[in-house]
């Protein structure tokens, strides 16, 4: 079966040179902010020797996963051991918004998987799922992994919970109010039509009859 037409396959990423940390195929990436996500990485390189690339894509090849693209690009990228050893790559896939990471042995002593796999899916992923936030998600993933690179506490990732409990919390309430809202309304209707038929029929039947 052919892949579309707006299908990523691994060749169709160009190679990088030495000033290269960002490869926006899938442009959801301002330019002022791949500017800053680009010097971030160019001082940890320089600092530390660790090297990360971002790499976002439109649309991934028939049969493939973010997880198998991003590895068979690390691969082309990083043929050796040795030149994988202080290298890492993000990816994501865009018309998904799944995401991948791979990383080199010298950088497993400061960014184990599970934190590898953290920032891939949850500081990447998780301004995404607040309206495809994704300047945002960059931006906080640059930060979490040039800070563990660089040796420092892991900032860990978004804390979401609070919000979604909170934000939950007041649309329940909102709801109650208008439902509560509705009763009082409907009930003042009723009122408002039973109580002067209810008078008026009191008052018919407490009326002498005309033929007394």
């Amino acid at each position: 079966m052919c892949a579309p037409a707006s299908a990523t396959g691994v060749y169709d990423i160009p190679n990088f040179n030495s000033d290269t940390w960002v490869i926006d195929q899938g442009e959801v990436i301002n330019r002022a902010n791949e500017g800053q996500i680009s010097n971030t990485f160019a001082d940890l390189a320089q600092n530390t020797g660790k090297q990360v690339r971002i790499v976002t894509i439109r649309r991934l090849d028939y049969g493939e996963t973010t997880q198998s693209f991003t590895e068979a690009l690390f691969d082309k990228w990083f043929p050796t051991t040795e030149d994988k050893a202080n290298q890492v790559l993000l990816v994501i896939d865009v018309l998904t918004n799944q995401s991948a990471i791979a990383t080199g042995e010298e950088v497993k002593s400061l960014l184990p998987e599970e934190t590898a796999e953290s920032v891939a899916s949850e500081t990447l992923l998780v301004p995404l799922r607040d309206g495809n936030k994704y300047n945002q998600a960059f931006l906080d993933s640059t930060d979490r992994l040039s800070k563990i690179l660089s040796g420092e506490a892991d900032p860990g990732p978004p804390e979401v919970n609070n919000n979604i409990s909170v934000e939950g919390n007041f649309g329940k309430v909102e709801g109650e109010e208008r439902s509560n809202a509705i009763a009082w309304i409907v009930g003042l209707l009723v009122a408002a039509t039973i109580i002067p038929m209810a008078t008026y029929y009191i008052y018919l039947a407490v009326q002498p009859s005309s033929n007394s």
